[in-house]
């Protein structure tokens, strides 16, 4: 396993970062620890979770399951040292989270301490805001996404406040560091330029979808990310199970994320499933994994911070962790990057 500094930081993070989504709902409690300690074994240092897991799927009853169940672990392995829990805020949305709430300073003080009770930990890593107040173009809202009746003077103050109330929880040692969400490019230069500014908490990390499917991210987010150190924790590198093989010729498997989202979301379309069968038949070409080469993928890329996989069983697990000492070859980048050119932007 490799590590890459973050940012700025004192903090060293695996290339690879275990995703949480799943626990609570698709994994019980017994999974998410089996999972845990095979993972740190294997020389994993970080958990990626949120106040709104688990979405698989999302539910007011499930609400913070999530948190409970990596607290519970947290207390009983006495392992909070050895690391690095990533959480977020949840913004407007789900009626069940704060009324439906935007990020405010206020929600940010609420959510954060129901996360420490809830992960039994007196501080949190790094603390993002899990989208923008303001909507974004993830999730496939870019074919409609319109910034026009954005207000810049709203969302300075709501950066001055969200700051302010983030150093004031730095101060009191309840987070280390910060990091966005479902963020655009300017949006998270104007938290950088904020914080420059007024000498508060840098940004460190932006966590935005990334995978062969789905690099938005590989323009103006890249260089931002290479000239202010804002790494990228990439999810669903794997986009949802789509560049595993395992819904190849519109298979759908028992209890796979198909099974509770037939298209994922919009992932799953006439569009994206040409471009999905053309990287795995690569990937097999090469004898490769499929969901392998695709993590190992992720992780050449320069301005990755880490890439969050999920599984819902050990083997996934077992098959995902591989990809940390898979090298590809440059003919293996040579086919993706041919792939790519013909599906640019298939999702």
């Amino acid at each position: 396993m490799r590590y890459k500094k973050l940012g700025n930081t004192d903090i060293h993070i695996s290339q690879l970062c275990l995703g949480s989504m799943t626990w609570g709902t698709q994994n019980t409690l017994k999974d998410a620890i089996e999972q845990i300690d095979y993972s740190l074994d294997q020389g994993v240092n970080i958990i990626d979770t949120a106040e709104m897991y688990p979405t698989t799927p999302l539910s007011a009853d499930t609400y913070g399951k999530t948190e409970e169940i990596i607290g519970q672990w947290l207390n009983q392995s006495g392992k909070r040292d050895q690391v690095i829990i990533a959480s977020k805020v949840a913004g407007n949305g789900p009626k069940w989270i704060d009324n439906g709430a935007d990020i405010s300073g206020a929600k940010i003080r609420k959510s954060l301490e129901g996360s420490l009770k809830r992960l039994q930990t007196d501080y949190i890593d790094l603390y993002q805001l899990h989208w923008p107040n303001r909507g974004s173009y993830h999730f496939r809202q870019s074919w409609t996404f319109n910034p026009v009746k954005q207000d810049k003077k709203v969302f300075l103050e709501h950066v001055a406040e969200v700051l302010e109330t983030l150093h004031a929880l730095v101060l009191e040692g309840k987070i280390r560091h910060i990091g966005l969400s479902n963020e655009s490019c300017w949006g998270t230069s104007q938290f950088l330029s904020y914080a420059e500014q007024h000498n508060l908490p840098r940004v460190v990390t932006v966590q935005n979808e990334y995978s062969l499917l789905q690099r938005l991210f590989d323009l103006d987010f890249a260089e931002l990310a290479h000239n202010e150190q804002v790494g990228l924790l990439a999810f669903s590198p794997l986009a949802c199970g789509m560049l595993t093989g395992k819904y190849d010729n519109d298979a759908l498997p028992e209890g796979s994320r198909r099974s509770i989202s037939h298209n994922l979301t919009g992932r799953y379309s006439e569009k994206s499933i040409p471009a999905m069968t053309r990287y795995i038949a690569l990937a097999r070409e090469h004898n490769l994994e499929p969901a392998q080469m695709a993590l190992a993928w992720c992780m050449t890329r320069p301005f990755m911070a880490s890439v969050i996989f999920g599984a819902t069983t050990m083997e996934q697990l077992k098959t995902n962790l591989g990809a940390a000492k898979l090298t590809l070859g440059e003919d293996v980048l040579s086919g993706i990057a041919q792939i790519h050119r013909d599906f640019p932007i298939p999702m």
